[in-house]
């Protein structure tokens, strides 16, 4: 059987995973407070995640292929660092633990390619700062978003209570399609970082400067056609059990949450959407009162996003040394 094929199958279905895993980032708060019925929000998302495509460059991509060595690593590695990715997501979604899919699978391709020949094939010094992410994205989304709701509260403090919840409900469209486009922008393209690491390791490819059109169109269209099924276990998580949210407080959210990924996505940081919009619900809550955020939920998901990584990679041990056995 011919493996790159084995992993271009696996890469698109942990996006079409991805997508559904962490459409709850992209709907959530749209649906919590009712401005979209659940099948609206996630053809609304779905379209967005798929409209990236024509915005973000690659850089993120470009970052997620260079986290091992890829001149000393196999198409298996790759493959187990697919099935760890995949295996975690699934666990996560089913309990509905808003996990972030992006360090899964840097975790699943770290771990796998740690088995296969050591930790020296892991480069630290591209995995330092996203692991740095994991602290920054949610603190940063926080942040953004509790200036935003103070200024916002600045702003409507003379407007009729209705009129501003109608305005409101118009532009949390606006903010969660920014949000949708950031998270296709974002997400989509740590898959097509994994696929051009095996056409670097078949020599399809030398760099991903000459990464096909045809990954980024079927990465794309993953994501996006994820999306389109929902993630209902984690859209109750992550719309009503942080904080409760109105229009007002799903704009602020967000907003914020866009503007990160956006920002990040520039950079070619592959930071976790989850971690980001999670923040920045947090963000909005306190920025009502302290005791509005559900704390003890919170601390939850955030143990959740510390183990990830270390969990996928351990996983990847077990499929590379597993797969090993029949080789």
């Amino acid at each position: 059987m011919d493996l790159f094929l084995v992993v271009v199958v696996l890469a698109l279905l942990f996006d079409f995973i991805n997508g559904f895993h962490d459409a709850a980032n992209s709907i959530a708060t749209i649906v919590s407070t009712r401005v979209l019925s659940p099948v609206q929000a996630v053809l609304w998302a779905g379209f967005f995640n798929f409209l990236a495509f024509y915005i973000f460059h690659l850089h993120v991509a470009d970052t997620v292929s260079k986290t091992v060595d890829t001149s000393a690593i196999t198409m298996i590695v790759i493959v187990t660092g697919l099935l760890a990715a995949i295996t975690w997501n699934l666990i996560t979604w089913y309990y509905g633990i808003p996990s972030s899919s992006s360090h899964t699978l840097i975790g699943g391709f770290a771990g796998a390619a740690w088995a296969h020949g050591g930790f020296s094939l892991v480069k630290m010094q591209t995995i330092w700062p996203i692991l740095l992410f994991i602290v920054l994205a949610p603190f940063i989304g926080m942040l953004i978003s509790y200036i935003n709701s103070i200024i916002l509260l600045h702003l409507c403090r003379k407007s009729h209570p209705m009129t501003a919840e109608k305005w409101f409900r118009r532009l949390q469209l606006l903010s969660s399609a920014a949000f949708s486009l950031g998270h296709g922008g974002n997400d989509a393209q740590k898959v097509m970082g994994i696929i051009g690491a095996a056409m670097i390791v078949s020599g399809k490819i030398t760099t991903m400067n000459d990464l096909p059109q045809w990954v980024v169109v079927s990465c794309y269209v993953a994501i996006g056609s994820g999306t389109l099924f929902g993630g209902w276990r984690i859209v109750k998580t992550m719309g009503s059990r942080i904080t409760k949210l109105s229009a007002f407080e799903g704009v602020a959210s967000e907003a914020a949450g866009a503007i990160t990924l956006f920002a990040t996505g520039t950079m070619g940081i592959p930071v976790s959407t989850t971690h980001t919009i999670t923040g920045a619900i947090v963000g909005v809550g306190l920025a009502k009162r302290i005791s509005a955020v559900r704390w003890g939920l919170t601390v939850r998901l955030f143990w959740a996003w510390i183990i990830t990584i270390p969990v996928s990679a351990f996983f990847a041990f077990a499929y590379y040394y597993f797969i090993g056995l029949f080789r």
